[in-house]
């Protein structure tokens, strides 16, 4: 498993977002970031339900905009493994940003909510099917608080933390028994 430390990175660059608008390119960094394991085009072709070279094209894509990289050869070097140079990516969406900016961030925003949606809409329609474990646990919820900006913030850090903590453990720890690859999705905005 590829040791990625602790780095998080920003994307600001509009070309960035824009390699990243598509669900195809998102599956192949969200699989890289959530494993650590390098793969190749095939072995993500598996994963994103494209052809090799549909997918080689993506992979290509994302490296011009520095979202992945080559990763050492696993043997006879005849293959190309791909690696993400972070352990996660975020978006930050500045107030001053200039349009070309903005549009590029609401287009990967869009394909991102758009993927995410349809993996909630996909996990609503089979939940009653999964062992009762699971199926106890699981859910979701909507609730309106009211906090000033600080409580805000100090909110979402918490959060991002715990969730920090059991991604790195994940990581070292690859097969803990009984466990599962869980979506954790967390929107907190103004309502008014």
């Amino acid at each position: 498993m590829a040791d990625l430390g602790q780095e998080r990175r920003r994307i600001t660059d509009p070309k960035m977002m824009r390699a990243l608008a598509h669900p195809a390119r998102l599956a192949i960094l969200e699989h890289l970031n959530t494993t650590g394991e390098p793969t190749t085009a095939t072995e993500f072709a598996e994963i994103v339900g494209l052809s090799p070279s549909a997918t080689s094209y993506h992979l290509r894509e994302l490296a011009k905009a520095g979202m992945i990289e080559e990763a050492p050869s696993r043997g006879d070097g005849r293959e190309r493994v791909w690696q993400s140079p972070a352990h996660s990516w975020g978006l930050d969406m500045e107030a001053d940003a200039d349009p070309e900016t903005r549009a590029a961030e609401e287009a990967l925003l869009a394909t991102y909510l758009e993927r995410d949606q349809a993996r909630l809409r996909a996990y609503l329609a089979r939940a009653r099917e999964e062992p009762k474990e699971w199926h106890d646990v699981a859910g979701l919820t909507t609730s309106t608080i009211f906090v000033t900006a600080d409580e805000l913030k100090s909110f979402f850090e918490t959060v991002h933390a715990l969730i920090d903590s059991l991604k790195q453990r994940n990581r070292k720890e690859a097969s803990l028994e009984g466990a599962r690859a869980v979506r954790v999705q967390l929107a907190a905005f103004p309502d008014d």
